[in-house]
């Protein structure tokens, strides 16, 4: 009897520690930045955020609060019944642009107090339910340690593990989106495979072709070293000569260079998308500072 107890115990040891090596997997690859009540999350190339709402779990108050969304009450039928806790989920399928596939999954959970959270999984690739099955509850229990947020007001950022100086003329567009105004402007995910990163950049290399703005003068590949390793990187040059816009005339620039590049960094795999104009501060490296951050060219 005290063999089969310890087998037992040992099993649930083993599961237990099995747990809370894929919740550390998870965190080192998940960042985000609180804004005015919402967490906004970034990882495996998936943007989520999540909002909680101090009104009761319903139907009629989530179509209230969340109109902005356009969801509706025939789309509120159904939940996950793996979480284990009353939710609504909803998944909407689009393309934005054209041509470029879009997912976008809704969960409309109960939390502990009996109030309405909003978690939305958005991407420009298929729908990952096993990592939004992992994310929903921790999201619900207030289980994303605070080593996962990076502050608006600060002059470092966590990049992919590693604190990089940025000094405090620049600002986040989105997670991991960081623009630094003549120096340049970067995003990133950080990924647990190989094949998911390099998805993800064909994905965003995809989206920007189908946005048909500007003139492609560049389209090519070169050697870079990306985070210490030697990688190659997609380099597209777009030209917006007799373009008018709001960003041309504030940026005041013609020609936008984009890389795109995926890399190992520490334990996992990063995409990453960096840009800058011809008339931003462009050292003898070829890079304005920002991008010089994390990448040298060969």
């Amino acid at each position: 009897m005290k063999k089969i107890i310890l087998i037992v115990v040992s099993v649930m040891l083993i599961a237990l520690a099995a747990f809370a090596q894929n919740e550390n997997q998870l965190f080192s690859r998940l960042q985000g930045i609180y804004s005015n009540g919402t967490d906004f999350f970034n990882v495996d190339g998936i943007e989520i955020t999540s909002q909680t709402k101090a009104e009761e779990f319903s139907k009629k108050n989530i179509l209230k609060h969340f109109s902005k969304l356009k969801i509706k009450e025939k789309d509120l039928v159904q939940g996950d019944s793996t979480l284990g806790f009353r939710n609504f989920y909803v998944v909407k399928k689009y393309e934005e642009p054209k041509g470029v596939p879009n997912s976008v999954s809704y969960y409309f959970v109960e939390n502990k107090n009996n109030q309405i959270l909003a978690v939305t999984f958005a991407s420009l690739m298929a729908t990952n339910q096993v990592l939004e099955r992992q994310l929903v509850p921790l999201i619900r229990d207030e289980k994303i340690p605070p080593r996962v947020f990076n502050s608006f007001g600060t002059d470092s950022i966590n990049f992919a593990g590693r604190q990089i100086k940025i000094g405090r003329n620049c600002s986040w567009r989105g997670v991991n989106n960081m623009q630094c105004p003549s120096y340049g402007q970067m995003s990133w995910s950080i990924h647990a495979t190989l094949k998911g990163a390099q998805q993800d950049i064909d994905s965003q290399v995809a989206r920007i072709f189908n946005q048909k703005k500007g003139k492609t003068v560049l389209d090519t590949t070169v050697a870079v070293i990306f985070e210490g390793t030697e990688v190659s990187a997609r380099k597209i040059t777009y030209d917006f000569t007799g373009i008018s816009s709001l960003l041309l005339t504030m940026e005041g620039g013609k020609r936008l260079n984009i890389y795109f590049v995926v890399a190992p960094v520490r334990n996992n795999y990063v995409s990453c998308v960096m840009s800058f104009w011809d008339t931003d501060q462009i050292n003898k490296s070829g890079l304005p500072p920002l991008l010089e951050k994390v990448m040298s060219l060969k």
